[in-house]
């Protein structure tokens, strides 16, 4: 069996285990909220805990910023990943207050995920350091270019994409954190810490739901993983651009990459874990086709592994235009390869 457009035959057990799924939402209440850990203006002391977060954050590393920036850019365009998700009938919203799990789980979802972009927008604007228009502009253009993750709006496949980049994306958010703790930022280290925490809980989620599909359909699930890392994992923000026809997304990357926010190992060990999470080795009697998947997804993570020190070696050596999201003529310290973080 092969999953398409819509969610299989098996979508009613589906859906039991997307309201299952539910109990890791957090209460609205009892949700942190940006406000929370960031500097409250209308306190009267409000300068003094501003000009704190700046005293902090005047300590970062340019590529910290840079990696923060398009990380939270990537948060922003979260009403194109809501659109994309509402997109497959048996998951779809109808009336915008549809009480099926489904729907349930996607608003709910977003509204956690949207105070990600919030909180790390407002302490870039308050850290003085950022080019906001510039910033904003590039929200704007991903925005407005949307995003492909190549999944051809199968079912199964992008269940395993949202699994693979909320997975992905916790590593990125708390590596950040780990740089900001190591350069003296507890605001940024605890916002990036709480961040990662909620995509943690969402990529949980989404695993077990992916892991439901393939003890109900072990070839269909078996084949949409594989199809899903032969395209590779198209990052969401792979369109961003700020105006100028450079590679921007690239260019982000590399820099991320270099600094340790997220790395080939890192794509590596998503594999590695997931491979194992959903238990791809232990499924049995497969031939053909199906048995040539299970042994390229048991041996992909070997193969970026072996990749990772060359590709390392290839962003230590490169450098990255000027990015137009920190002020020109900035002099703060910038990382090398080399350096401790």
């Amino acid at each position: 069996m092969t999953s398409n457009s819509r969610i299989p035959e098996y979508g009613p057990e589906l859906e039991k285990v997307v309201e299952k799924q539910l109990s890791l939402l957090k209460p609205i209440d009892k949700c942190w909220q940006p406000t929370d850990v960031l500097p409250d203006l209308t306190d009267p002391n409000w300068q003094d805990q501003v000009n704190e977060l700046r005293a902090e954050a005047k300590h970062l590393p340019n590529e910290v910023l840079i990696a923060l920036v398009g990380n939270t850019v990537t948060e922003e365009a979260l009403p194109t990943y809501q659109t994309w998700l509402n997109r497959f009938p048996d998951a779809k919203d109808e009336t915008g207050v549809d009480a099926h799990p489904w729907a349930v789980w996607l608003r709910a979802w977003t509204a956690e995920e949207n105070r990600h972009g919030d909180a790390l927008n407002r302490y870039l604007y308050l850290t003085g350091r950022i080019n906001m228009r510039s910033f904003e502009v590039t929200t704007q253009y991903l925005l407005s270019r949307g995003f492909d993750p190549k999944t051809q709006n199968d079912s199964n496949m992008s269940l395993i994409y949202v699994a693979f980049q909320e997975t992905a994306t916790q590593i990125s958010h708390f590596n950040v954190g780990r740089l900001a703790k190591n350069h003296g930022d507890s605001t940024l280290s605890k916002i990036c810490k709480l961040i990662a925490g909620d995509e943690a809980r969402h990529g949980e989620a989404y695993k077990r739901i992916v892991g439901r599909v393939i003890e109900l359909d072990p070839i269909g699930g078996l084949m949409a993983f594989y199809k899903m890392m032969k395209r590779g994992i198209a990052m969401p923000a792979g369109l961003m651009s700020d105006g100028t026809d450079r590679d921007l997304y690239g260019q982000y990357t590399a820099v991320a990459q270099r600094i340790g926010v997220y790395t080939v190992q890192d794509y590596a060990n998503v594999i590695r874990h997931l491979v194992s999470f959903w238990k791809i080795p232990g499924i049995q009697h497969l031939s053909g086709q199906a048995a040539k998947a299970q042994d390229y997804l048991c041996g992909l993570a070997d193969r970026f592994e072996r990749k990772a020190d060359i590709f390392k070696q290839m962003v230590d050596d490169y450098t990255p235009d000027d990015f137009q999201w920190l002020f020109e003529g900035a002099e703060h310290q910038m990382i090398t390869p080399n350096s401790q973080v």
